[in-house]
């Protein structure tokens, strides 16, 4: 039975938003007008929603699942099952529990494409934007294999994790961003609303200005002349950079330029061999053939560089090479990581080998991330003492000079 989203208006003529099931949309206004509701929309929440499409009122819901709610919803639906409760009953209390109509919309969605008698990888298909490739091949092998809650407690675990390394990341770049744009925004704010007044008094004077206040004159000028242009400028800069990005040569150019930029390359490589490893390993562990495997991890990546090597060293792997000499063959993934595969191939405990290299990786990534910052900081604060002591030097040299004449 299908799932719709509705919105309807009550006796006292007050919004209600909601979902339920019915055999058609026609049935459920029916159910909506015996309850004493009027329908305005009534929308069917299995079917798939385009983010390109100018939303109408009921599909307010029709969000893509966030990361956290992502590992909620996994970890909640392995419990369940866990417990023998069937799918659809599964699916059922997720949506009821959810505090999120957007939430219990798509879970409703799922449910109704369940019940309709598909597999729960080829309902969680209909929503490419909220279920990854990665996360639907996992599901499909646990259904195809009865390990389902298994594979889904695996699977909310790697979530978990990739979730907190983004956050760790996040939060350590924070605050120099924060600092990055407070520093901005004194300086403009010193050469646009400050320095005006204080240098046209300096001019008044008539005597011979310092090259540094000279400087500081032709610079105020053009920001108060042409600040629309330098904004505007920097916008197509921005949008030229990104549309060259889009072409594939430039970006595999760019991409394999990255791993030669001194720390950021350690950093790409460390982050995208951690990302190929967690997921290669949560993959082989729900009982994926390893050439699958390898072809849904090499999408997961984000260096298209680094992605190419293993588009070729899964041929390789087809072909009847190892995966320790497919991948030592790419030169761009860690020699530790290298013999660690090897050892986790001869000794039949791949994917474990694997789950270690990734958090170690991982943790490699984390305490770069962190390192750099601490060299960002003292960076930005001598940048901006250097600029402000520019700017007071450029005032006071003609002041001095002043008192020096009198």
């Amino acid at each position: 039975m299908p799932a719709f989203q509705y919105i309807a208006l009550s006796a006292d003529g007050k919004e209600i938003k909601g979902i339920s099931e019915a055999d058609s949309a026609r049935q459920l206004r029916q159910n909506l007008r015996d309850q004493a509701l009027t329908p305005l929309e009534v929308e069917q929440t299995s079917q798939q929603f385009n983010l390109n499409q100018k939303p109408s009122r009921a599909s307010f819901f029709k969000a893509k699942l966030s990361s956290l709610d992502r590992v909620l919803f996994t970890r909640q639906l392995s419990t369940l099952l866990s417990s023998s409760m069937p799918i659809e009953e599964s699916l059922n209390t997720i949506a009821q529990q959810s505090e999120k109509q957007s939430i219990s919309a798509l879970v409703m969605g799922i449910r109704s494409r369940v019940l309709e008698g598909n597999s729960l990888a080829q309902s969680l298909l209909e929503y490419p934007n909220s279920f990854s490739s990665l996360y639907c091949s996992s599901v499909s092998a646990g259904e195809q294999s009865g390990f389902l809650d298994q594979v889904l407690d695996n699977l909310a675990n790697y979530l978990e994790r990739e979730h907190e390394s983004f956050r760790n990341v996040e939060m350590a770049l924070m605050y120099p961003i924060i600092l990055l744009v407070v520093a901005f925004l004194i300086v403009g704010a010193l050469m646009v609303y400050v320095l005006p007044d204080m240098i046209s008094v300096i001019e008044d004077t008539g005597q011979t200005l310092p090259w540094s206040t000279q400087i500081l004159i032709s610079i105020t000028e053009i920001i108060q002349s042409y600040w629309w242009l330098i904004l505007s400028s920097l916008v197509l800069f921005i949008f030229i950079i990104k549309r060259l990005l889009r072409q594939k040569k430039i970006r595999l150019m760019w991409d394999t330029y990255q791993f030669s930029i001194p720390v950021i390359g350690k950093i790409v490589r460390s982050s995208n061999s951690a990302r190929y490893s967690n997921t290669l390993s949560i993959l082989t562990r729900s009982g994926i053939p390893l050439v699958d495997s390898m072809k849904i991890a090499s999408e997961v990546v984000s260096n298209t560089a680094l992605q190419k090597g293993l588009r070729e060293a899964t041929q390789e792997v087809i072909e009847g090479k190892s995966l320790r000499g497919s991948l030592e063959s790419i030169k761009q993934f860690p020699p530790m990581m290298i013999h660690m595969v090897g050892s986790g191939e001869q000794s039949g405990e791949l994917d474990q080998m694997l789950e270690r290299v990734a958090n170690y990786q991982q943790t490699e990534v984390e305490r770069m991330v962190s390192t750099l910052v601490k060299m960002f900081e003292p960076a930005m604060m001598l940048i901006m003492g250097g600029t402000v002591l520019f700017i007071v030097m450029a005032v006071l040299l003609p002041i001095l000079s002043m008192n020096q004449i009198v």
